[in-house]
């Protein structure tokens, strides 16, 4: 198996939004910042795009972990490229033609990310493994914050992990991750941790992300 690190990375959708600048001092131990990008179509909710994105990338020097829940995600893959993230993750399920999209994206520098929702198996994937670097499992139905974890989806953390064990291809999953349970999860093979409400609710957000780190084991 290649060997993973394991990652925090803060959803800013948690985050109060009249003092985004302050929320983001607050998390500069993070080893990413999630950015979820919602357009009302693909997910029954909207979020923000570009503008928000940008001014995330001006207030910190925390690598940006976009992920866009959007329909035609091409569309818009320059747009934030620009702002030069660590990841860029398009949903499976959004597009068309997959291995195109993700050329896209690692022509623009950036590592790619595809996500899956809960419902979505993990076949389709097999034969792109070449082409992405993650693979991000949603843990909860996508569009809304504050959700409570899927079990089902501890099965299919480990069976991703089995399927891509001879790549080097990290497994984010987002949606109710806690440091209640982020252990099973990293044991699963998980390594790249989304968390908002847990992270931003706490009295600490600072103190929290390093609480999840040490109880993974």
């Amino acid at each position: 198996m290649i060997p993973i690190q394991c990652k925090i990375s803060p959803s800013i959708l948690a985050a109060d939004f009249t003092q985004l600048g302050k929320e983001l001092d607050r998390v500069n131990n993070a080893d990413l910042i999630h950015i979820d990008v919602m357009d009302g179509h693909f997910v029954p909710n909207i979020s923000y795009g570009v503008p928000i994105a940008r001014a995330v990338k001006a207030a910190t020097d925390v690598p940006l972990d976009i992920h866009l829940m959007i329909d035609e995600p091409e569309r818009f893959i320059h747009d934030f490229a620009v702002l030069k993230p660590e990841f860029i993750t398009i949903h499976y399920e959004a597009v068309t033609h997959l291995q195109r999209a993700a050329a896209y994206i690692r022509e623009q520098g950036v590592k790619v990310g595809v996500a899956l929702n809960p419902h979505t198996p993990l076949d389709g994937l097999q034969y792109v493994l070449d082409d992405i670097d993650m693979i991000l499992i949603m843990t909860v139905n996508p569009g809304y914050g504050g959700q409570g974890f899927i079990p089902a989806m501890e099965n299919k953390i480990r069976d991703c992990r089995h399927m891509i064990r001879e790549y080097p291809i990290d497994i984010q999953v987002d949606g109710g991750i806690t440091k209640e349970n982020i252990a099973r999860l990293w044991r699963a093979g998980a390594n790249i941790f989304v968390a908002g409400s847990a992270i931003f609710q706490s009295e600490n957000p600072a103190e929290y992300i390093e609480e999840m780190r040490l109880s993974k084991g």
